[in-house]
């Protein structure tokens, strides 16, 4: 039996021990520097809590640690993890700035332990669905596509968690924290992005966060497919994330279900798999199929797929955003 711990006992914890829940795997330990949060966990599963991480994975020795904590912090404590051996999830994004994402990369590189990043929603159904109608070939070549993500964050919520508006620990705001996920399907489908010009700026929530909270950009993709894209916390709801790609022979929508529209006016739909995700709605469903494929791939000798290479693409798109956008250089890297 696997024995796993968890390094911040946040929000998106829950969906983390959520999974390990129904899986072979024994919980051996839980971090993090709140109080509250930390006395809350040890309670909640009737393990050891620890302030210090390094406490935590010194004494308890686990087989794989999952990394749960502000962005500001997944590196150095993925880095650690891995030095000593030890197999990491951790969230998204990488890291928050490119130099701490190259450091995790080289760390990954060196280390017999396994790295995967969490961006659960390529195990969506219909992302999944998506993937493999455009491998096929029998919808010809992607000739472009467009993604939307249309959502609403409040003032309260930054001042709850102070470090999702700044960017010496967010590393970025909408596109960090909420697009990221969307900006790294729409890679993963169309192909890598060569080339990115776009902007971000602050539209609703001047004056509460320093970093974005709408961004926009167009990307020419290996292959030379196009794309467009669209993000906006300023929104008056947290609508369904779009995704829209045109092929040769057909138009592929991905909104919750993905509909599938062929040139000769025939119509497929492929329904997104239900399932409760153990956190928020908008966070996916798929969470605990990505943990549950990294404990089942762990004696495989090639890396997790989504690992620290692949997750670095998405944070280069961002950072090439920010880096084209009115922020202070210095603080977008």
């Amino acid at each position: 039996m696997r024995r796993a711990a968890v390094i911040g006992c946040g929000d998106v914890s829950s969906v983390h021990f959520g999974a390990l829940k129904g899986m072979d795997v024994e919980l051996v330990g839980v971090s993090d520097t709140d109080a509250g949060r930390l006395r809350a966990a040890t309670d909640a599963h009737g393990v050891p809590g620890y302030v210090d991480y390094r406490e935590l994975l010194e004494a308890q020795r686990p087989d794989v640690v999952h990394i749960c904590t502000p962005h500001d912090q997944h590196a150095a404590m993925a880095i650690e993890a891995l030095d000593r051996g030890i197999n990491v999830i951790v969230e998204k994004p990488l890291a928050h700035t490119l130099e701490e994402g190259r450091r995790l990369v080289e760390a990954a590189r060196r280390s017999d332990a396994k790295l995967g990043v969490c961006f659960q929603n390529r195990y969506n159904a219909t992302s999944r669905a998506l993937r493999s109608l455009l491998d096929g070939g029998t919808l010809g070549a992607v000739r472009g596509a467009s993604a939307t993500v249309m959502w609403h964050r409040t003032a309260d919520y930054y001042r709850d968690r102070p470090w999702r508006g700044t960017w010496a620990e967010g590393g970025g705001g909408l596109m960090m924290n909420q697009a990221i996920h969307t900006v790294d399907l729409l890679q993963w489908l169309v192909g890598e992005v060569e080339s990115v010009s776009g902007s971000a700026s602050n539209r609703s929530l001047g004056g509460v966060i320093e970093v974005e909270d709408t961004a926009e950009f167009a990307a020419t993709h290996a292959g030379g497919a196009a794309s467009v894209f669209y993000a906006t916390l300023a929104n008056a709801e947290n609508a369904p994330i779009t995704l829209d790609v045109v092929t040769e022979k057909a138009s592929l929508s991905l909104r919750g279900d993905l509909t599938i529209t062929h040139a000769d006016g025939t119509v497929e739909v492929v329904r997104e798999a239900a399932g409760d995700a153990g956190g928020r709605d908008y966070w996916g469903a798929s969470h605990g199929l990505l943990i549950a494929d990294f404990y089942a791939t762990l004696d495989d000798p090639e890396p997790f797929w989504i690992d620290a290479l692949e997750a670095e693409k998405s944070l280069r798109i961002v950072k090439g955003i920010y880096s084209q956008s009115a922020f202070d250089p210095a603080l977008t890297a």
